[in-house]
């Protein structure tokens, strides 16, 4: 007779084991989603209470950079030199400046 009683109480074991495992999974995933929630909640308030970004410098005088200025120098020494003629000179100018 206790050879009956044994499988009984092993099923009971493996399901009351089971159920604890699953429980214990679904307790943690709860805890996760807690915690990215109080996480994402915590950067939301940040953002919002933090300054907007500065906004960028603003261009020089004659809205010319210092990279054009530096483009428009090495256009006019080839110029000179010969290597482009002047409707060139100008075409390339115009394309620097935007026009």
């Amino acid at each position: 007779m206790p050879m009956m009683r044994r499988r009984p109480l092993a099923r009971a074991a493996i399901v009351g084991g089971t159920a604890y495992a699953a429980g214990k999974h679904s307790a943690a995933g709860a805890q996760q989603d807690a915690d990215t929630a109080a996480r994402l909640a915590e950067l939301e308030a940040q953002a919002a209470a933090a300054p907007p970004p500065a906004a960028a410098p603003a261009p020089a005088a004659g809205g010319m950079t210092d990279d054009t200025i530096q483009q428009l120098k090495d256009l006019a020494a080839l110029h000179e030199q010969g290597v482009l003629t002047d409707e060139e000179f100008t075409a390339q100018k115009q394309k620097i400046l935007g026009g």
